[in-house]
């Protein structure tokens, strides 16, 4: 059995991010609207808490291969080849800069990720939708405690 090399997640995150074009938001914004896919990996609790980017597609990360590969069985109708510009979003920039190197991997040389990631695409001012789980601007008033 032949020992593999032992790399830190830095060094993992340093490689990946290496082979990418990265875009901060406004670039990503840019591109978007000039019809790059902006995929949305963070799970259903974290898009709760922080909020989600109007029309993203959401495809949480432990399915994000198979839903981009064009030659996959369970490819989503967006998945149209090889050449789609990809813009992988995760909360902060590194999950995704990870995602993104793995859609290279598997040919989609235009994959690619936000700097900062939502958080910075959010302080940009760009598009937001409140999460489900951020606080309301109007609250109910609360019952009084009968002690």
């Amino acid at each position: 059995m032949s020992a593999r090399r032992r790399r830190s997640i830095d060094e993992v995150l340093a490689e990946a991010r290496a082979g990418l074009v990265r875009l901060e938001p406004d670039a990503a914004w840019t591109a978007v609207r000039a019809g790059a896919l902006l995929v949305d990996i963070r799970p259903a609790a974290q898009r709760a808490a922080e909020g989600e980017v109007p029309g993203a597609l959401v495809i949480e990360r432990n399915v994000l291969e198979w839903r981009l590969d064009p030659t996959g069985s369970h490819r989503i109708p967006q998945a149209t080849g090889y050449d789609v510009q990809v813009i992988v979003l995760c909360s902060e920039g590194y999950t995704s800069s990870l995602a993104a190197a793995a859609l290279a991997d598997l040919g989609l040389d235009r994959a690619t990720d936000v700097v900062g990631g939502f958080h910075a695409w959010s302080a940009a001012g760009l598009p937001t939708t409140a999460g489900t789980d951020a606080p309301r601007l109007f609250h109910a008033p609360q019952p009084a405690l009968v002690g």
